[in-house]
């Protein structure tokens, strides 16, 4: 529903940031980390946002860039982790250290963080390994970014969906339109990935 808000910042507090969109102002709950690297009150901000909607209640979440917004996402599909839990993990450790916890399987750093214990660790490094990191080629929104978004979001692994894509274009023949290239490179690689 929304994207992401632009407008001049009115108050930054721990897990909350005010943002005034000419006359309407929103207050978004975010983590602590994403309020920090936000410009100062008075000025304008970018912030992306993800709108949690129930029957109780009904809250607007903030987010520094896009990246943090897929994180805080990916930790919602944790059983046991929802909005608040989420947003107090990500308080608890910036976006590379929770990336290179998850890939080196660090149990100990993620029990570290505020609020998570044993059992969710484990949790989250079963269901996240591998969906968050962000190689510095993907990180640059390389010419698949999408394609490898696409693949995660089927349940592929980010960074062997990124592998499948590299072997299917040494194997592409289609000499045909972007579009058609794209599409027998997304083929391929999904052939690829289901073989593994």
């Amino acid at each position: 529903m929304f994207n992401s808000i632009r407008g001049i910042i009115t108050e930054k507090n721990i897990d909350t940031i005010c943002i005034d969109t000419g006359g309407v102002e929103w207050e978004l709950a975010a983590p602590s980390t994403d309020i920090s690297t936000l410009p100062e009150s008075g000025e304008t901000a970018q912030v992306f946002t993800w709108l949690c909607h129930k029957e109780t209640e009904m809250r607007l979440y903030g987010f520094s860039d896009n990246r943090r917004r897929t994180t805080f996402l990916e930790l919602l599909k944790v059983e046991g982790i929802g909005p608040k839990g989420a947003i107090k993990i990500m308080g608890g450790i910036g976006q590379s250290d929770l990336e290179s916890a998850l890939e080196n399987e660090d149990l100990s750093r993620l029990e570290a963080v505020p609020g998570l214990g044993k059992k969710t660790a484990q949790k989250m490094l079963l269901a996240l390994k591998g969906k968050l990191a962000f190689s510095k080629e993907q990180d640059r929104a390389g010419p698949y970014a999408e394609l490898v978004e696409a693949l995660v979001t089927m349940g592929y692994d980010k960074r062997q969906a990124g592998e499948a894509l590299k072997m299917a274009e040494m194997e592409l023949i289609t000499a045909g339109s972007p579009q058609e290239r794209e599409q027998e490179l997304f083929k391929k690689a999904i052939i690829l990935l289901a073989g593994n």
